[in-house]
């Protein structure tokens, strides 16, 4: 396979959870998780972060650290930075982008992605699971929910609302939930992160809207594994009984 490196963006503030990935679960901080489960996939993994203790820490385990100390809006800048001064040089066919608290995560997932990513012609891809409309979570705003072609494997747009909608109500029917997981072509990613918010992405509060209206296209598979985010502390709990499964 093409080379191919995924970069975990992690910050020690943040406002609902400060911190979060040195928080301890099931023994072992949530960062050295994230990470060990991305080696699994086969490819370079390195932390980008700006704090010192989440450097050492991940040192600690014999993880990889970029240091990114500019003050940038999101993970996805941050990145962004850490391939253009580190890594363009040796040219990877991919930079993978997985979020720091996706403590779940498992590396085989990783490498499918990859995998289809890199036979495609699209600028980014990503990952989606199947859900019912009858689930709870379809009617969560902070559960992101894709518009996705199954003819094409292409995202035609992400939102907050209960998406797709049935017309004519009474029946159950599946939806695609967004795992924030992004693969992104070198040069998709330094374009995209130079392009100014968008309006939908303003609305929605999802960047991944910014890509759609400056015509990227988004390409995603399914995965049947169920991940769980940490958010807030109340989350580590709830991890640490998926594992103990």
């Amino acid at each position: 396979m093409s080379s191919v490196v995924i970069l975990i963006p992690a910050r020690y503030a943040s406002s609902r959870f400060p911190g979060k990935p040195l928080t301890m679960i099931s023994g072992k901080t949530m960062i050295q998780r994230v990470y060990q489960n991305c080696l699994d996939s086969g490819f370079e993994t390195a932390v980008v972060t700006d704090n010192e203790e989440i450097e050492r820490v991940v040192k600690s385990f014999g993880g990889k650290v970029l240091r990114v100390d500019d003050d940038v809006p999101s993970g996805s800048e941050r990145i962004a930075l850490a391939y253009e001064r580190f890594l363009a040089e040796s040219k990877p066919s991919l930079v993978i982008n997985v979020q720091g608290d996706e403590p779940l995560l498992k590396g085989s997932v990783l490498k499918e992605l990859a995998e289809f990513h890199l036979k495609s012609d699209f600028e980014i891809g990503t990952l989606l699971r199947e859900r019912n409309s009858s689930d709870e979570d379809f009617k969560n705003p902070n559960v992101v929910k894709a518009i996705w072609s199954q003819v094409s494997q292409q995202c035609l747009y992400f939102s907050r609302q209960s998406l797709p909608y049935d017309r004519d109500g009474g029946k159950s029917y599946s939806w695609y939930q967004h795992i924030g997981v992004y693969s992104y072509k070198p040069s998709a990613l330094s374009a995209f992160v130079k392009l100014p918010m968008a309006r939908l992405e303003d609305l929605e509060k999802l960047e991944q809207l910014r890509a759609l209206e400056n015509k990227m296209r988004i390409g995603a598979i399914l995965t049947t594994q169920k991940l769980m985010g940490v958010d807030v502390p109340e989350d580590v709990k709830k991890v640490e009984g998926a594992l103990n499964e």
